[in-house]
């Protein structure tokens, strides 16, 4: 899918955790991102022993794929924010430089509220795997 990600959430480096859209429909968005050393050196001093990026940051990525998906396909307008996760869980470190596909399926998508669940699967591995609300905030 063509449309750049920047043209679909608001957020920007250094905090834009998604590289592309794979594919998104009603049910299902898949995206991917791989994080470098270089481009989010930010995050190195997290676990600087292991090279881990940090889980919740995984879940950030995750979310921010899923909205991407949300505009991409048109479903909801405007500008929402992350309000609430839940069944959150980690099953095994990720590392730079590692390609991370994250599954998200659209739960409940309205104008105002957009809940989601989703699993990050590295070379097919279960690395993480989360459900969030999202909100459209007044600007």
């Amino acid at each position: 899918m063509n449309t750049t990600i920047e043209s679909l959430i608001p957020h920007r480096f250094p905090f834009l955790f998604v590289d592309e859209i794979v594919s998104a429909s009603a049910e299902e968005i898949i995206g991917i991102k791989t994080f470098s050393k270089s481009n989010d050196a930010m995050l190195l001093g997290s676990f600087p022993d292991s090279g881990f990026i940090p889980g919740m940051i995984l879940i950030e990525s995750m979310a921010q794929c899923g909205g991407a998906g949300i505009k991409m396909l048109g479903l909801a307008d405007g500008f929402f924010g992350l309000v609430s996760m839940d069944k959150v869980k980690f099953f095994k470190g990720v590392t730079y430089e590692t390609e991370i596909k994250y599954v998200v399926k659209n739960i409940r998508v309205s104008e105002r509220l957009i809940k989601q669940e989703g699993v990050a699967y590295v070379m097919d591995e279960l690395v993480a795997e989360a459900s969030w609300i999202c909100a459209k905030l007044n600007n």
